[in-house]
């Protein structure tokens, strides 16, 4: 019986010692669990104990060593440097002729610009130069544009330039030759195509989101910061109502359940390996759940999976109205202003809880909306006047969108006087009451203005070299009162004035927006020649 016991006692020590194990080889310093002691009785008792105590012992451990691999995860996560980014939009031909970087580069040299998203994947699903990946070249995916890719990074690093990779995720003309079955298709089994003769891929096929993130890996292999996703949704044209998906890969999954799911997907994939991750989005899903359920984007959701997020506020994409605003492209500051006081709003509920939200940098518009009615060109003024509303709601950020690549660069300022700026907004912003908004209660989300606040609002006129390098000064009064008073964190409003929201075209704006839910509608499907997913 003896002997019994003690072949017992040492099987239980091993297998103790077989679950607790693993915990050591992780890290045997942060790990000092032991079984709690064994008593020798009876052979009943004694089973019976040494069962406790062996599920005690391991309770404790999966316990210790889930803990451990938490913490594992996090500490083996590359290092990632965040910078504010200031950028433009480049086409791979424009990356791929040298005379016309070495033009931009003195234009970044000489202004506050550091940042260019760059197509990696154009609108046509081409992947612009040669990879090492045996998927992309089995798919005969490349279209070589960049002919020095590793060369064009040096030399943009040498710039201090920060580089993100553009990559449309499931607008992809050239997957419906190679992998027709990726693809979205219509009920006779041939492959839909959009107006513009662009298949679409099935956001559903799980293929394709390894397919993409094999591009990812290897824009990183070369070079890049990060990546930018477009066109992250469903397409919207009529033709769509032809499309069919199958149940076996829908799952009972919504449009916006999947594109959630592929977010998640792709950040947790991309981030471990050390670049951001960040996407374009429509800027009318940012309050409708008509158009989100329409594209697949939930504005809060997705920012919980990204880095960074980029809705497209373009004021030419805004139809005359919304906002309150009578022709949205005439009244850039406004429309921006306006779109973005939502992006706060619908971020901070969605963060309520403490979860991550990705910092938002928005697309603007550098180009000009001659196909309407009521436009106006878009030069240095425009530029800067939308700048300034990024800044006045309270964000770091922006990217500037002219698919010719020719960009008003009077709009920006010099890198001294952008700095001089930058301490005048943050010194504005630690003077002012903190944003919070309260729950629906007449139809819409009000926003909560503390006590007193309207003497507040405003922030001290900005000062420096101006929007030109030689330049003047520009002020500007912001929407800063009433239900819009907590919008601008840094306007450029006289601080300590009572302010009505009747004295700002754009507080007007919103505070009417806010009173009669208006949303703003889909832009417009204009052709690719015009911003991101449009």
């Amino acid at each position: 019986m003896k002997e019994k016991r003690r072949w017992l006692l040492a099987g239980l020590l091993l297998f103790i010692f077989a679950i607790t194990g693993c915990s050591f080889r992780h890290n045997a310093e942060k790990i000092a669990t032991a079984p709690d002691p064994i008593v020798v009785g009876n052979d009943a008792q004694d089973q019976t104990e040494a069962n406790a105590a062996a599920d005690r012992a391991g309770q404790n451990a999966e316990a210790e060593e889930q803990k451990l691999i938490s913490e594992i995860e996090i500490e083996s996560r590359p290092h990632r440097d965040a910078i504010k980014a200031k950028g433009i939009y480049i086409s791979a031909y424009v990356a791929g002729t040298p005379v016309m970087v070495d033009n931009l580069l003195q234009e970044f040299d000489k202004t506050e610009a550091n940042a260019l998203v760059i197509d990696f994947k154009d609108d046509f699903g081409r992947v612009v130069c040669e990879t090492e990946s045996p998927l992309i070249n089995q798919l005969g995916s490349t279209k070589v544009y960049i002919e020095d890719m590793a060369g064009l990074m040096q030399k943009l690093k040498e710039h201090n330039i920060y580089t993100i990779a553009r990559i449309p995720a499931f607008r992809d003309a050239w997957l419906s030759e190679t992998q027709p079955d990726w693809c979205v298709k219509k009920s006779d089994g041939t492959v839909f195509k959009d107006r513009d003769d662009h298949a679409w891929v099935n956001p559903y096929k799980q293929e394709a989101w390894d397919y993409l993130t094999e591009v990812a890996l290897e824009a990183k292999k070369l070079g890049f910061d990060e990546i930018q996703f477009d066109y992250v949704r469903f397409c919207t044209e009529k033709g769509m109502r032809d499309a069919v998906f199958d149940e076996e890969d829908t799952k009972g999954r919504s449009r916006t359940d999947i594109i959630l799911e592929f977010m998640e997907y792709e950040y947790e994939k991309l981030s471990a390996e050390g670049l951001f991750v960040s996407a374009d989005v429509f800027g009318a899903i940012i309050n409708s759940d008509v158009n989100a359920d329409s594209v697949g984007q939930i504005y809060g959701e997705m920012a919980k999976h990204l880095d960074y997020i980029s809705p497209m506020i373009y004021p030419s994409h805004y139809s005359d109205g919304n906002y309150g605003i009578d022709h949205p492209d005439m009244r850039p500051y406004d429309t921006i202003c306006a779109a973005l006081t939502e992006s706060r709003k619908e971020l901070y509920f969605a963060g309520l809880n403490g979860e991550h939200v990705a910092e938002v940098r928005p697309w603007l518009q550098d180009f000009t909306a001659s196909w309407l009615k009521n436009h106006i060109p878009y030069g240095g003024e425009q530029v800067r006047n939308q700048i300034r509303a990024v800044y006045d709601c309270g964000y770091n950020e922006w990217l500037l969108w002219d698919a010719a690549c020719t960009y008003d660069w009077d709009g920006l300022l010099t890198p001294e006087a952008a700095e001089e700026e930058q301490k005048a907004i943050e010194a504005s912003r630690a003077g002012l009451p903190e944003t919070t908004y309260a729950p629906e209660e007449a139809g819409h989300d009000a926003l909560t203005v503390p006590p007193d606040a309207s003497a507040q609002t405003g922030a001290e006129e900005r000062s420096g070299d101006g929007a030109q390098s030689g330049g003047e000064t520009q002020r500007e009064n912001s929407a800063s009162a009433g239900k819009a008073g907590a919008v601008g964190n840094a306007s450029s409003g006289k601080k300590g004035e009572k302010l009505a929201v009747g004295d700002f075209p754009a507080a007007q704006a919103l505070s009417e927006a806010l009173e009669t839910v208006e949303e703003p509608g889909t832009p417009p499907e204009t052709g690719t020649t015009l911003p991101p997913t449009v």
